[in-house]
């Protein structure tokens, strides 16, 4: 316990270093006089330049991905026992994560006045929820270059690192995954307390911008680009290129049996009804295909929130038609990948419920099928259609920034 603690403390010490206001400091800038008055590393580009700013993050960064991905091996080291001091290791790594932002937020060197804590906080998630942090990361990416206020796209990161939190957990409050979820939240939680100016300054229209450049927007249109053409082609391929096959494959497997792809075991008999037969191959290649439509849709809708924000982003360079459509088309997109996900589970479970040994569930099953069927790839190949048409006016995309 002694030994668990003590790299706890140790974390929040580490994470309280303040790297930016030391920066500043050797230079002979004081952070908590000039700009925002912050000593993050947004405030430090600012003051010193973009190389510095970037430095200061890093460093930020690495302060509160350290802790956490070092502390369950250290401590493992000085006392086998350690690991598990607060019953399971997760415990101790959201530990380290949490003193670790703390101590940028509430630094004890400077009397506690810190950061906000986006950097360190974005090194913690790296580590602890890799696959979240990442949404988090494009979303940030996305609203700063769309919006060209951090503070905005530090905020939507917060939210879109919840979101993802729960969208990729099946119980996110179940033992052990409660820790990680409740500090996920905690985590958003301090993002959004120490950007209360910031709120009230976007409320009233006064918040500071990034510096318009021609980097931006080369930036804004890249990932644009990616987000839509990944989006495009992994709907085209999944759905038109992909599926089919693997559903007549199934087919053939339950026509040739047995064989070695069956174990060279009957599954079905010979004078079964060719109704049997089809639902069986059905059933068997959803089984194949299920466990992907999670996967499938969560890329899907990951690339819809870049496309229509980034859209956004264009719209407010260039009022042209091009842009007005392009919007319209990744607001509808998004909107449909929001209503089939929904129903394609529904289909998913639909096919398993046709082999269900009631009768009564059975049938109900067996008649909502295809119908339901039917709306799930009608919807996934309009929204394919789209966001094709999208990709299309890609080459419409705004050349020039706006003159200042």
């Amino acid at each position: 316990m002694l030994v668990a603690v003590a790299l706890l403390v140790l974390s929040y010490l580490v994470g309280a270093v303040p790297f930016g206001y030391l920066m500043a400091k050797a230079k002979g800038v004081d952070l908590f006089a000039v700009g925002s008055g912050n000593i993050g590393a947004t405030n430090v580009g600012r003051t010193l330049g973009r190389k510095y700013g970037a430095a200061a993050f890093a460093l930020d960064f690495l302060k509160g991905a350290a802790p956490v991905g070092g502390i369950v091996p250290l401590a493992a080291l000085l006392d086998p026992a350690a690991p598990y001091a607060f019953g399971h290791p997760d415990a101790l790594r959201v530990g380290a994560g949490l003193l670790a932002f703390l101590g940028h937020l509430y630094p004890v060197y400077l009397r506690f006045r810190g950061g906000k804590g986006v950097a360190t906080g974005a090194g913690v998630m790296a580590v602890l929820v890799p696959g979240p942090f990442a949404v988090a990361f494009v979303t940030w990416l996305s609203v700063t270059l769309a919006s060209r206020y951090v503070s905005l796209g530090s905020l939507a990161a917060a939210v879109a690192l919840v979101g993802a939190r729960f969208a990729s957990t099946p119980q996110p409050f179940a033992h052990p995954d409660w820790i990680v979820t409740a500090f996920c939240l905690v985590g958003a939680g301090l993002v959004v307390v120490k950007h209360r100016g910031n709120m009230r300054r976007l409320a009233a229209g006064t918040e500071s911008q990034t510096r318009e450049s021609d980097m931006r927007l080369t930036l804004l249109r890249g990932l644009h680009l990616f987000a839509v053409g990944l989006w495009f082609g992994s709907a085209a391929f999944f759905n038109f290129v992909a599926a089919v096959p693997i559903f007549d494959s199934f087919k053939q497997v339950v026509a040739t049996q047995p064989s070695d792809r069956t174990g060279f075991v009957r599954i079905l008999p010979d004078d079964a009804p060719q109704s049997d037969k089809d639902a069986l191959a059905s059933g068997l290649a959803g089984s194949a295909v299920g466990p992907l439509f999670p996967r499938f849709f969560a890329l899907s809708a990951v690339c819809a929130v870049v496309a229509v924000v980034t859209a956004a982003g264009f719209r407010m360079i260039d009022a042209g038609r091009a842009t007005r459509w392009r919007l319209i088309l990744c607001v509808v997109a998004a909107a449909l990948v929001a209503g089939v996900w929904p129903i394609s589970e529904w289909v998913s479970r639909l096919r398993v419920e046709r082999f269900h040994p009631e009768e009564s569930v059975r049938t109900a099953a067996k008649a909502a099928f295809g119908t339901w069927h039917l709306v799930s790839l009608l919807g996934s190949a309009v929204t394919t259609v789209i966001v094709g048409a999208v990709l299309a006016l890609g080459g419409k995309l705004p050349h020039q920034r706006p003159a200042s």
